[in-house]
């Protein structure tokens, strides 16, 4: 695997990052400087909490500062620091900022990998390789279970619709324009570095450290693939070092356990492993425009790819909680 992705990494060009301050950027610019990658990451908003900076990896990469929304600023970054490789990551990712602020989201999510995309194409000549990271729930929701590469992409909510015109973007510029580029669809990523406590793993974590019934948003019976951010980032980067190959270029692949989990059977899991099944969870039911079941199908990735996942959910949940449990001060465990 490392010769393979240390492959991708020729020469004096650099690697883009968009998204780095999120939960999978974070670990995977990590993950490309231990390659000896020179990254070059583009980030809108800083986060002093965020892993990337927290732990000061960030003192490593070239920062850009800007918005997908610029056109001048992404396409700046490509040409000025001659950028060969490229991970776009940058989205607004929360589903009920979504439908809060779906003119925010489309804006980001769909005018930013347009120009991200349009930057690449007018750099072809620098550029070599791009992974646009997308969703599940670019296929919307529907009773054929599980999703493949061929299901039809029916998705209706605002940010599920943001996640598949990227898609649809990224498939017409590598059929149009021949661009290298691969669409990566993961479930729902779960590990250390998430501070977005509205989320069922790291919310549930916190809750537990601070003695208190961890909350759950639904009815509990919600249905979802859970894969763990260190095996995202493999699958990004086994991907961004094979999309210049005839059946990975303009294909999407989905990266997935194969294990569908209701959402209380993740809580569950949780406090089993953390010893506490005498805080019995709160259920609101009060989840909005959310699609009920949903789960991946990851032959495609194994066959063509090699892709195997490196942990099932309760490994992976031992390491995040491992990851929690470090970062979280006394003060931070304190009920608020």
């Amino acid at each position: 695997m490392e010769d393979l992705v240390a492959g991708m990494i020729p020469g004096p060009g650099r690697t883009l990052v968009t998204g780095a301050t999120g939960l999978i950027g974070g670990w995977l610019v990590r993950r490309l400087l231990e390659l000896g990658a020179g990254v070059v990451i583009f980030v809108r908003d800083w986060d002093p909490q965020s892993e990337l900076i927290r732990s000061g990896i960030v003192n490593q990469t070239t920062v850009v500062n800007g918005r997908l929304e610029d056109y001048a600023s992404v396409e700046r970054a490509i040409n000025q620091y001659e950028i060969d490789t490229v991970f776009h990551l940058g989205a607004q990712t929360i589903v009920g900022t979504a439908l809060r602020s779906p003119l925010e989201t489309f804006e980001s999510n769909i005018r930013g990998t347009y120009h991200l995309l349009e930057a690449c194409r007018v750099h072809r000549d620098l550029v070599q390789r791009v992974v646009v990271a997308s969703s599940d729930k670019a296929y919307g929701e529907m009773e054929g279970l599980p999703y493949t590469e061929g299901t039809e992409l029916r998705a209706r909510h605002p940010y599920d619709v943001s996640k598949a015109c990227g898609d649809l973007l990224a498939m017409a510029y590598a059929h149009t324009y021949a661009l290298p580029v691969a669409v990566a669809r993961c479930g729902n990523v779960f590990g250390g570095g998430d501070l977005n406590w509205s989320r069922i793993v790291p919310g549930t974590i916190r809750s537990i450290l601070r003695n208190e019934r961890p909350v759950v948003r639904s009815d509990g019976s919600y249905v979802r693939d859970y894969i763990y951010v260190g095996d995202a980032v493999e699958a990004y980067l086994l991907l961004g070092s094979r999309t210049g190959e005839v059946g990975v270029r303009g294909e999407a692949f989905n990266f997935s356990t194969g294990t569908p989990t209701t959402v209380m059977e993740v809580v569950r899991e949780i406090l089993t492993l953390m010893n506490r099944h005498d805080l019995v969870p709160v259920v609101l039911d009060r989840a909005e425009k959310e699609i009920r079941s949903q789960h991946l199908d990851s032959r495609k990735a194994r066959e063509r790819l090699g892709w195997t996942p490196g942990h099932d959910l309760r490994s992976g949940l031992r390491e995040t909680i491992a990851w929690y449990e470090a970062f979280l001060s006394p003060a931070d465990r304190l009920p608020v």
